[in-house]
């Protein structure tokens, strides 16, 4: 278990289980939280041992997002964050989501509004329980609905006709509509989340450490690559990186022999 004050890091052999831990205020997000986080994702990419993360929420909830009562009160020392304040300070958490080499699985329960939707959006594959209700929150108070990479995730996802519906109006998605617009893999009654994600999880240890990383990296390139040889550019890089590893001879091997590969990083 991790030192963490709002996060809990249980880690079950190479699975990291990463629990947001304010179920008194929904886990919603204030300064030390986005110091926690910050923290855990940006040591994850020196990580050799993490293979995978699973993130999810204590309590009722998964993430109400911005703890709005707490940064009100000015209750902490205002962080710098590249000069951009709270807001630059907190975005880090998401880009360091996105370069982390680990793949990230998140667990929705209940809530997971604003800054909570974006640890959604942000993440490899999504889960929902069958109380998951999710929104671009910041524009019902007053700001504009892109922010912490909501723009730029959501329409990625589900499209530009419901990525607009849903920031324009702030309106909640729920688990079974989220599932039909590709939102999310799969929806699960809420006591049987963390046994949905073993699967996942099983599968991705079965396959080569090197092979798992760049299969995030490069598809996250893809996504936003300039075209087709750009992408493949990408891909021939990563392919011949994974070819001349130990791990792909056994691979080849394994698969020759009809047995499972063992895999051993190198």
């Amino acid at each position: 278990m991790s030192d963490y004050d709002t996060l809990l890091v249980e880690k079950r052999g190479q699975v990291d289980w990463l629990t947001l831990n304010r179920p008194n205020a929904l886990n919603a997000i204030n300064t030390p939280m986005v110091a926690e986080l910050r923290d855990y994702f940006g040591r994850l990419a020196e990580d050799r041992q993490t293979r995978v993360v699973v993130m999810r929420g204590a309590g009722r909830a998964f993430c109400a997002g911005l703890d709005i009562k707490d940064s009100q009160a000015g209750t902490y020392e205002r962080p710098f964050g590249a000069g951009m304040g709270f807001q630059g300070y907190l975005a880090e958490v998401y880009i360091r989501m996105r370069r982390c080499p680990q793949p990230i699985i998140s667990l929705i329960h209940g809530a997971a509004c604003g800054g909570g939707f974006s640890f959604v959006l942000a993440s490899d594959i999504r889960v929902a329980g069958e109380s998951a209700k999710m929104n671009a929150a910041y524009i019902k108070i007053g700001l504009s609905a892109c922010d912490m990479g909501c723009s730029y995730f959501l329409p990625r996802l589900v499209g530009t006709s419901i990525a607009s519906e849903l920031m324009l109006t702030g309106r909640f998605i729920h688990a079974e509509r989220a599932l039909s617009t590709n939102l999310v893999s799969e929806v699960v009654p809420d006591d049987k989340l963390e046994a949905a994600a073993l699967p996942y999880i099983d599968d991705m240890l079965a396959t080569s450490p090197m092979g798992l990383r760049l299969t995030k990296e490069g598809l996250s390139m893809a996504i936003d690559a300039a075209g087709l040889e750009a992408a493949m550019a990408i891909e021939n890089r990563n392919q011949l990186m994974c070819s001349r590893t130990d791990d792909a001879k056994e691979g080849m091997m394994a698969f020759i022999e009809k047995r499972a590969p063992n895999y051993k990083g190198h």
